[in-house]
């Protein structure tokens, strides 16, 4: 698929630039998951756990400090090489790692887990939920769960430079179907890096629930922040890893989270 190409290529731009970021902010103990992550995921000790998207593995490794053993998976082999070195700098033991489109790990990978973990910024870049939801009732236990943290859609359909003005202007359709291509990539744990093509889907609430629903999982919660886990730009920080505008910070909702567990029929 063209548009699974180019982001592989895109994000490869950003591996090494992610290796030495975080490979800082985690030596330094600034890198941790935000107040809401942590109040609702619960106790990972002794619980195998597959983060999808795992970029170059600085969350991976936060699971894994948290006493699971993880799994991190990215169809990027750039990221793949930074994140088991990045373990292996921090002497991260219970680890590894999985190089693979998300859409084709079923066909490949067949070991089951007791959390599949996904967030931040990374829903958008699959180009079918349902096949997702597919893959997760894949790699769940009977008794696992997914967690979820990532943006919420409707913010997703905003401008985000008229936000920052405190103007909500609609710049992308909520029920689109085609991906939206930009000619840039990065920004949050690096310099931009520009004329580099990607493509991003946007995806709505009832897209998240029915996938998972319709592969045989029962969502346990939902629920919306008005807080973001970056800057999109104009943002202000809020504390523990979330960003609001200073100037409305209480009129649409800007992330989610969700946790679904295997439905026992």
């Amino acid at each position: 698929m063209k548009e699974i190409d180019a982001n592989r290529h895109a994000w490869s731009q950003l591996s090494e630039d992610h290796y030495h970021t975080f490979k800082k902010l985690l030596t330094e103990k600034k890198h941790k998951f935000n107040k809401y992550i942590q109040a609702e995921l619960g106790d990972l000790s002794g619980k195998r756990i597959i983060h999808l998207q795992c970029n170059t593995g600085a969350d991976t490794i936060l699971l894994a400090q948290l006493g699971a053993h993880a799994t991190g998976v990215d169809l990027v082999p750039d990221n793949i090489f930074y994140a088991q070195k990045l373990a292996a700098d921090l002497n991260v033991a219970n680890i590894d790692f999985i190089e693979s489109d998300i859409m084709k790990l079923m066909d490949k990978h067949h070991e089951k887990y007791d959390v599949v973990f996904v967030s931040e910024g990374a829903i958008g870049w699959l180009p079918d939920l349902k096949q997702w939801g597919k893959t997760i009732r894949h790699l769940l236990k009977d008794d696992g769960f997914i967690y979820v943290f990532d943006c919420h859609p409707f913010f997703l359909t905003m401008d985000e430079q008229q936000l920052a003005h405190n103007r909500m202007d609609i710049k992308y359709p909520y029920f689109g179907k085609e991906p939206d291509a930009d000619d840039y990539i990065g920004g949050y744990a690096s310099e931009t890096k520009r004329g580099v093509t990607s493509y991003f889907w946007m995806y709505t609430i009832s897209d998240l629930i029915n996938s998972l629903t319709s592969a045989g999982l029962h969502v346990n919660f939902f629920n919306e922040f008005k807080e973001n886990f970056y800057d999109a730009g104009g943002l202000t920080s809020v504390g523990d890893g979330l960003y609001n505008y200073s100037h409305n910070p209480d009129r649409f909702p800007m992330s989610f989270s969700l946790k679904a567990t295997v439905y026992d029929r």
